[in-house]
């Protein structure tokens, strides 16, 4: 029973699409989040080999050469990538003058404990000595005319006595009217190869990567909302439940199958 593998491989890949939309629809309400997509590929053994329109075996015919799968037993279902969609959330308002939406490809620079990330998440407050920081606790970095700067030389400290800090689209930072910093967004020439990083991080392992121009503009008091569409995800969720069932009542042939062939033979 080897043609037992192909529909197995294919059950292993659906339960991984539907792994993928689970956690897509687990963050509909999270701030910043991009949804991911899963792709497939399929491998033929027959496309590798080949096979001839006839093949009769010049011997004494035995009961396997009446049955001729050309390596078929062999093919499967694989997981070929997954990929994040980066389209633009709505930008919901909160309240909180220290809450910045972006509008536009850019991501906000960010330190954590395993180096420099970036994020659309822009859910920021300041720390009891004035550091400006995410809701993770992650220091926001200003803008550097050394974009390889040290990270720690670059976080934002306002006056913890200020009272009015106000953000303009172009992301400069100003407590009391004084400037005390421009937040660093950064846009990618391809964002495809930013790698994510738990539910709203993401890495650039490429310098060369960043643009030098950057068009995105910075909503005070604004927060991008998820890109998941709730809807259109569930809809994809119930076929690929299908598609599971489907598979997994293959394999059940299969196995029936096998049984009905175990018990006639016990019979002889």
């Amino acid at each position: 029973m080897k043609e037992l593998w192909v529909p197995l491989s294919g059950a292993i890949a659906q339960q991984r699409k539907v792994d993928t939309i689970a956690n897509n629809v687990a963050n509909v309400n999270t701030p910043g989040f991009k949804k991911d997509h899963i792709t497939f590929k399929e491998y033929m053994t027959t496309l590798d080999k080949g096979h001839h329109d006839i093949d009769l075996p010049r011997k004494e015919w035995a009961p396997q050469d009446f049955y001729k799968s050309y390596g078929a037993e062999n093919s499967q279902v694989r997981v070929d990538a997954n990929y994040t969609n980066f389209q633009q959330g709505q930008l919901s308002p909160t309240g909180n003058n220290l809450d910045i939406g972006l509008r536009g490809k850019g991501f906000l620079e960010v330190q954590t404990p395993n180096g420099i990330r970036f994020t659309r998440r822009g859910i920021l407050s300041l720390r009891s000595d004035g550091l400006l920081i995410t809701d993770q606790g992650h220091p926001v970095l200003a803008k550097s005319n050394d974009p390889q700067a040290p990270a720690e030389g670059r976080q934002i400290k306002l006056p913890t006595s200020s009272r009015n800090i106000a953000i303009t689209l172009q992301g400069d930072l100003y407590a009391d009217n004084q400037p005390v910093g421009k937040l660093n967004i950064a846009e990618f020439n391809d964002m495809h190869a930013l790698r994510k990083e738990g539910g709203s991080l993401f890495i650039n392992k490429d310098f060369n990567n960043i643009k030098k121009v950057q068009s995105t503009s910075v909503h005070q008091g604004f927060v991008e909302q998820s890109n998941v569409n709730a809807v259109d995800e569930m809809s994809e969720l119930i076929k690929a439940h299908r598609h599971f069932e489907a598979i997994q009542n293959v394999i059940k042939t299969y196995d029936q199958v096998s049984q009905k062939g175990v018990n006639e033979i016990a019979k002889f």
